[in-house]
């Protein structure tokens, strides 16, 4: 795991890492989606969202394309979001599961990786520069 500390900083002294990813947030608390929302934007990337819902998240991902998601397994209204990480996963957008729940299970290969909420900035960030499938927690 890298630190902060080792990331390219840009002239304001943050990290741009992510500069011109376009990530979508699903994630239907209020608070944790604007501290995620404002994270990712603070390191360049383009945010799209938050969605709530699954049927949200089709709709932004349908205006425009998405390089990464962030998905939180329990969406408003008791949803799962297992579906909408399929349906992410076949269309090439790298999948990082954020959830509250130690006891979470997604299919083997769908997602980059897995975060316990609440998570390090560095290991966000580590799970969304990284293409590879792995397991954080």
């Amino acid at each position: 795991m890298t630190s902060s500390n080792d990331h390219d900083l840009n002239e304001n002294g943050l990290p741009d890492d992510l500069n011109g990813l376009r990530v979508l947030v699903v994630e239907d608390s209020w608070e944790v989606a604007t501290a995620l929302t404002r994270l990712l934007k603070t390191w360049g990337a383009e945010v799209l969202g938050p969605a709530a819902t699954t049927a949200d998240a089709l709709g932004l991902i349908c205006e425009g394309a998405v390089d990464a998601a962030l998905v939180d397994i329990n969406l408003r209204g008791g949803e799962q979001a297992h579906g909408l990480i399929d349906q992410l996963h076949d269309q090439g957008i790298r999948v990082v599961v954020i959830s509250g729940y130690s006891d979470i299970s997604v299919p083997q290969g769908k997602v980059a990786a897995t975060l316990r909420k609440p998570t390090t900035p560095d290991l966000l960030l580590q799970s969304l520069r990284s293409g590879q499938n792995k397991e954080t927690r």
